[in-house]
């Protein structure tokens, strides 16, 4: 994988790009009567024929060799300027702006048509007793989960790449719990006592390479492909998700942090942000394209693999008892 020498440079935009003014919209651990299920009333495209997340099946990807390493230009640069880390009532976003306008950060290569620049990044998570990935991998949900907003450099607004069908570009990464601290995500949980209430943002005293928050440079050839939508309203089908193979360790403790810390936006009283994820949604005719790099599983079902030497084994049994 390639990681340029280049610095930082962020368009300084009015978002959070998963917060929307379309309506009135919650999880299901807030109130199940705004919850996902319900987003399509709120939001026609929602509803939509290209919506996220997904399940990653992968005996049915479809392998696509020119999907080859991505190119991060700038991700190996900490940025001049700071970066302002927000509870925005959903989940906690690292908005990425207040660099020189001489530095950038982009994404190019990998089956992408155009460079994309990179916007924000934020977090899904679940609660104590259950993961919160919005992806899962064949029927796997992961613990949590990192999505890295990137804008297609055509554009120049946020308004106006998510009026076309390639405005964003979106890299999602999935956690696995480890035994130690991973300390490059220290300083973002470190953060988030700063910003317990809903609406509040902290600026960060330094910044830090984008690299530093991702798997081994050597494992990001392996990820999957597809066209979706953003995973909260309005759920504008003008996204390509590229979703990784190889988890981010996180331990116990850091993730806890999250459950523990943040709070919703609510009316009433303070509820704790958890379960901050929408379901996986129907593929329909769309195809997942796998990477030359990433895994293809070709094994039956689990439940296959169970039954069948039970099966055999009976069979075997009753064939025995005839001779």
């Amino acid at each position: 994988m390639k990681m340029s020498s280049l610095g930082l440079t962020f368009l300084t935009l009015p978002l959070v790009v998963q917060a929307s003014t379309a309506g009135l919209w919650c999880y299901d651990s807030q109130d199940p009567k705004c919850g996902p299920l319900y987003w399509k009333d709120i939001t026609k495209s929602c509803g939509g024929d290209n919506q996220s997340p997904i399940n990653i099946d992968r005996r049915k990807t479809q392998r696509d060799r020119s999907l080859d390493e991505i190119s991060f230009e700038g991700y190996d640069q900490a940025p001049a300027g700071r970066w302002k880390l927000v509870n925005d009532g959903h989940t906690v976003t690292m908005n990425l702006d207040g660099a020189s306008a001489a530095e950038q950060i982009n994404i190019t290569k990998g089956g992408l048509q155009d460079t994309y620049q990179a916007l924000q990044f934020h977090f899904h998570w679940g609660d104590f007793n259950k993961n919160g990935s919005e992806h899962t991998i064949d029927g796997r949900q992961y613990p949590m989960e990192l999505h890295l907003v990137h804008m297609n450099t055509k554009y120049k607004t946020l308004s106006e790449a998510k009026g076309h069908p390639n405005g964003l570009a979106v890299l999602s990464f999935l956690f696995k719990v480890s035994e130690m601290d991973n300390t490059n995500y220290n300083t973002i949980v470190a953060g988030l006592k700063n910003i317990s209430r809903a609406e509040t943002s902290v600026d960060l005293a330094s910044t830090f390479p984008l690299s530093n928050l991702l798997p081994n440079t050597d494992s990001l050839s392996k990820y999957y492909r597809y066209k979706g939508s953003l995973t909260t309203p309005g759920c504008e089908e003008v996204v390509v998700w590229t979703v990784f193979e190889e988890q981010i360790p996180i331990s116990k403790p850091q993730l806890n942090a999250f459950v523990n810390t943040l709070y919703f936006k609510t009316a009433a009283k303070l509820l704790k942000m958890t379960n901050n994820f929408r379901p996986p949604q129907p593929l329909k005719s769309r195809k997942v394209y796998a990477s030359k790099d990433a895994t293809i599983s070709r094994s039956p079902p689990l439940a296959a693999n169970f039954l069948f030497p039970l099966l055999l084994a009976f069979l075997t049994g009753q064939l025995s008892g005839l001779c």
